[in-house]
């Protein structure tokens, strides 16, 4: 099941057809255990609708599938992002740590935005105006319940300043933390089955209405697996609301930085696409 926040109600699509329904309290939505089951339940008192008129729903606009949860990440989960993280940090001396993090038991987990800095499907990430080597990550996205178990995935961009981190590793927050600094969407596949391994991640990036960048992974490639991701950010924590998890990104475009007009695409198979037009801000 797909789940789709609009600007005036929700809409599901499923195995059974696509449902129009109410504008829901999404804080209670994803603070819900059990959620394939509840919706499905709930869908059977919905509007069932036309494929014509979803993508005509679609077209006038999606809202981030969220509503005050917290947005954590994890780090350096693919060896890809492990070598462009020790050489990004190799002239602060700061390139073992990430060697050590990509080997260790323990992950490397961050905060990275509350629901006011995420921006919505079609809508502007951004990237800094005092750095100056700037990429969007595209990471699979985990939907977590209150009770730490992996119950749908999104699409997510983790907006990186990796000048600001590469400086120094300590500069983490300000790298990552910021306006406009990731956006989720364009859908929340519910399902509490994990995805298959040969999942591909898709990147695009347009300037000029040209791709400038792309790449590809999947999710074979990840070191570590989603549930265990989330067994320990819910090590001594908890979220009432249930929360959001970026899981790390397997794909770092060589000797590119984001431009202010520049267009990511970023796709993942079985959810969809998650659009964005890069702005500055600082």
């Amino acid at each position: 099941m797909r789940l789709y926040k609009l600007n005036s109600g929700t809409l599901l699509e499923s195995e059974n057809g696509i449902f129009l329904g109410p504008e829901l309290d999404w804080d209670q939505l994803l603070g819900r255990e059990h959620l394939p089951k509840l919706l499905k339940s709930e869908a059977t008192h919905w509007e069932k609708i036309s494929f014509e008129k979803s993508a005509e729903l679609k077209d006038e606009g999606l809202l981030a599938p969220m509503g005050n949860q917290e947005v954590w990440a994890a780090g350096v989960t693919y060896y890809r992002s492990r070598t462009a993280r020790m050489e990004e940090s190799q002239d602060a001396g700061g390139a073992d740590f990430y060697d050590k993090v990509y080997a260790a038991d323990r992950p490397e987990l961050f905060f990275k935005a509350t629901a006011s800095r995420v921006s919505n499907p079609g809508e502007t990430v951004n990237i800094r105006k005092d750095s100056t080597w700037d990429v969007p990550e595209p990471e699979l996205t985990l939907l977590i319940s209150p009770s730490g178990k992996v119950q749908g995935f999104t699409v997510g961009n983790d907006m990186s300043s990796r000048s600001i981190e590469g400086e120094n590793p300590l500069y983490l927050p300000q790298a990552k933390v910021y306006q406009g600094c990731a956006a989720i969407g364009p859908c929340i596949l519910i399902q509490e089955e994990m995805l298959p391994d040969s999942t591909k991640i898709n990147l695009e990036i347009h300037r000029n209405g040209k791709v400038e960048a792309s790449g590809e992974t999947d999710l074979a490639q990840m070191k570590r697996k989603p549930q265990e991701l989330a067994d320990w950010l819910f090590r001594s924590n908890s979220f009432p609301l249930g929360c959001l998890m970026m899981t790390g990104t397997g794909i770092v475009p060589d000797n590119f930085t984001l431009h202010a007009g520049d267009v990511v695409k970023i796709t993942i198979e079985g959810i969809g696409t998650l659009e964005n037009k890069v702005g500055k801000i600082g």
